[in-house]
């Protein structure tokens, strides 16, 4: 009997993971990226200092610790096809949001449709974390749709990359790094130099999943050479070397115009203007960023699962006749 390929166990983990997400979305309860979270924030309390170095090793510790968990469960698995399958598949269902993400898009929608703003407002933190106290109706809107463009990279696309990259310790360490930049990432006073690491390591790990996330938004877009317009001409100007690639595809492909003051608490924000001769943001218009969201999300499994493959068919030995 011929025997099974080594790398056919995680290509299908990865389509099952991608499915469990798609079906039930996040676990409930025990999620491990939120115990990972905690974790993260135990160590920081004990260890914080107003300084770089000491954020470095802290970012090296808990991003290294995820991966080096992920290298010894696929040793201790070893050959077991159904076991490296399985690893990968939760590893997988672990990490991406996809449908949380759209979930929570649709729920604010749902709410800015029926007229209820102070519903729409009690729902955004969980989406993003601009201050929703003073936004109207249209701004509740835009803030939600440049959400699901940059989540989409982020929650889907990077993660999937990743995967292909690197497989199960790709995954998780960087869904680990994403999270990080999440805690830690921000310029507060706290965090501007001690998180200073954090925040570079996720503009790396990002790049990659950030640029195809634009091109896979092109592919769907109904208006693809619009969508490559505003891409490749907005898609830098955004002060996020990763966030401005997903956003400007996603509105040149929805006809929208993005970015521009945004308010985090406090802080307050002065982006530039992505797709400025395109027509403001709708509540309708965030169904239509879901639809596109899941549209690259199918399109990115599918370029990932068949660069993977292609990759291990190109390193496989050739057998002499």
């Amino acid at each position: 009997m011929r025997r099974l390929s080594p790398a056919l166990p995680p290509l299908l983990g990865a389509v099952a993971g991608y499915l469990a997400d798609t079906r039930y979305g996040d676990p409930r309860r025990g999620h491990p990226v939120a115990l990972f979270g905690s974790a993260a924030g135990r160590l920081e309390r004990a260890v914080w200092r107003d300084h770089r170095a000491v954020g470095a090793a802290y970012t090296a510790a808990c991003v290294g610790g995820v991966a080096a968990a992920a290298v010894l469960a696929e040793r201790a698995l070893g050959r077991s096809p159904a076991g490296r399958a399985a690893l990968t598949a939760a590893a997988t269902w672990t990490v991406l949001g996809g449908t949380s993400l759209t979930r929570e898009a649709r729920t604010i929608g749902g709410s800015l449709r029926a007229g209820d703003l102070t519903a729409a407002r009690d729902r955004l933190p969980h989406l993003c974390g601009r201050d929703p106290s003073a936004l109207d109706g249209p701004q509740l809107a835009r803030a939600v749709v440049e959400s699901v463009a940059e989540n989409t990279a982020d929650a889907v696309v990077n993660a999937l990359t990743w995967g292909a990259l690197a497989g199960t310790p790709g995954l998780l360490a960087f869904r680990a790094v994403n999270t990080l930049d999440a805690m830690v990432g921000h310029r507060s006073a706290r965090y501007r130099r001690f998180g200073w690491a954090s925040a570079r390591l996720d503009d790396v790990a990002g790049w990659p999943g950030a640029r195809l996330t634009a091109l896979l938004t092109v592919t769907a877009s109904p208006e693809p050479a619009r969508a490559w317009r505003i891409w490749r001409r907005d898609g830098s100007a955004h002060p996020s070397p990763n966030a401005g690639q997903a956003e400007s595809a996603f509105a040149g492909a929805l006809g929208v115009r993005l970015g521009g003051t945004l308010h985090y608490g406090e802080r307050v924000e002065h982006r530039p203007v992505l797709g400025a001769e395109l027509r403001p943001v709708t509540a309708d218009d965030i169904e239509r960023a879901c639809v596109l969201s899941r549209r690259v999300g199918t399109l990115a499994l599918v370029a990932t699962v068949a660069a993977r493959t292609a990759w291990t068919l190109t390193r496989r030995p050739r057998t002499t006749p």
